[in-house]
């Protein structure tokens, strides 16, 4: 399928330290009917969304993501400064610009693990509403059962050793994981450390959730290895005055199709976007 490029968003958004943050489009054919920000997960590049973007530009709506800042081979891992707080932000600059070239077309923002964890800290008003897919918080203790034990080693030992030799994260060599920036790993540990996770740094947090009014849906797995129920209870219990559907699926209920944490996304689920995403997107235009 042939995409064009009638917009007036730019290949980049230019942050306030003067980095070029790369944004990836897809257009439909026709004018579109909506907008969906596609917001990544830890350590997730931006291509691994390509399949759902693309399917998103099929059905009428211009698509967009983008790569954190230190995503890419070692050499820029070891470059990067970033943490969690800086790609917050960047997120923010990244609506923005994202709002601005809509033309009052309805905005879905669509979170996938972290990317449902910083809705708080973006102009959520700008948003028509919230899809957050395997979203929950980082607390280790409710970590998923296989790793949760594991966690507290990975945080104060494995991980500041790593990143003491190779400069970042190599999540990927290690098998635990994936790569990310030193300051990244090194915030998030702390926060995965905190019963209340990101309120170690920001103990304003509760008030900024509080303030997310974007009607939300949340997806879940059963077979997630990574988050537990409790673990994406915990976060979406934050969003106080959202209105919220919670869907939380078993693999027997998918036909023994396993999902996990990122599987959601892989183009041989495009018939769970079409149940349960494109109604919900359609229902803001």
């Amino acid at each position: 399928m042939e995409y064009n490029t009638r917009h007036n968003l730019g290949s980049s958004v230019v942050a306030d330290d003067g980095r070029e943050l790369p944004l990836v489009t897809y257009e439909p054919a026709q004018a579109p009917v909506g907008v969906v920000l596609v917001v990544p997960a830890m350590a997730t590049a931006a291509s691994f969304y390509e399949p759902f973007c693309r399917w998103l530009a099929e059905q009428g709506f211009r698509a967009v993501t983008f790569d954190y800042r230190g995503m890419g081979g070692p050499a820029q891992m070891r470059a990067e400064t970033a943490d969690v707080d800086r790609w917050f932000a960047d997120a923010a600059l990244i609506l923005d610009a994202v709002a601005d070239a809509a033309d009052g077309l309805p905005i879905t923002w669509v979170g996938h693990s972290l990317g449902g964890q910083m809705v708080p800290f973006v102009d959520h008003g700008r948003l028509a509403q919230v899809i957050t897919v395997a979203a929950g918080d980082g607390y280790w203790r409710r970590n998923a059962p296989r790793i949760k034990w594991v966690t507290p080693l990975l945080f104060a030992v494995v991980a500041p050793l790593a990143i003491r030799v190779a400069g970042y994260y190599p999540g990927s060599r290690l098998r635990m994981l994936a790569d990310v920036p030193a300051g990244a790993m090194r915030q998030w540990g702390r926060w995965c450390r905190h019963p209340e996770y990101l309120q170690a740094d920001h103990p304003e947090a509760p008030g900024l959730f509080a303030s997310v009014k974007a009607p939300l849906m949340s997806l879940s797995f059963e077979d997630d290895e990574l988050l537990s129920a409790e673990s994406i209870k915990h976060l979406h219990d934050w969003y106080v005055n959202a209105d919220q559907v919670r869907q939380r699926y078993s693999p027997a209920q998918l036909d023994g199709r396993r999902v996990g944490h990122h599987g959601f996304f892989r183009k041989a689920n495009v018939d769970l976007w079409e149940e349960l995403v494109l109604p919900w997107v359609a229902s803001a235009v």
